[in-house]
């Protein structure tokens, strides 16, 4: 029966934790950090409290430290999603809508060449509903080099594959063109 109450113990002290990194409060960062870190200083103390599962402790003030200089960006940035969790469902949910628009169970290769732009417009549609006057303020010189990077990518990427399906004929091209731009006219 003590291991039962050594348990309980453990399982108050985990929600407890869980509760001050929830912070329900939207407490400010340096805040959850101080609480975070007294209370991970309590359970140092008190772990002889939890008996034989008090080696957990140990661990996870070895783990929290490891973690300890990113463990609080998600009260810095708004959004933020605070767990690998809620980063999974965001990219998950991205492939998941991926595979069913494009019907295949690998990414298409357009994923390399813009998947960059989409995974962003992915996730901030997840944040914000858009309106036509939210995208009417483009700004036009970004907008323009962000597609002239991307031509440039799928250009590369073109190259690529002609070289990959034929590598000799796509050599004797390149030694064409480039005789033909050292002799002259």
């Amino acid at each position: 029966m003590t291991h039962w109450s050594e348990l309980s113990l453990a399982v108050k002290w985990i929600h407890q934790t869980a509760s001050i990194l929830d912070n329900e409060e939207q407490l400010p960062r340096l805040l959850v950090q101080q609480r975070f870190g007294a209370w991970m200083v309590f359970m140092s103390d008190h772990k002889t409290e939890l008996g034989s599962l008090s080696d957990f402790i140990p661990h996870l003030l070895k783990v929290t430290r490891n973690y300890w200089p990113g463990l609080f960006h998600c009260y810095q940035v708004e959004h933020l999603p605070k767990t690998n969790n809620d980063l999974e469902q965001v990219f998950g949910s991205f492939r998941h809508h991926t595979r069913r628009t494009t019907g295949r169970k690998k990414a298409p290769g357009s994923m390399i060449i813009r998947g960059s732009a989409r995974l962003i417009a992915a996730v901030a549609t997840r944040i914000k509903t858009f309106t036509a006057q939210d995208l009417a303020l483009v700004d036009w010189d970004a907008w323009r080099h962000q597609r002239s990077q991307l031509e440039s990518l799928r250009q590369t990427r073109l190259q690529q594959r002609h070289f990959r399906r034929d590598p000799d004929n796509y050599l004797l091209e390149l030694e064409t063109k480039l005789l033909q731009s050292i002799l002259p006219l």
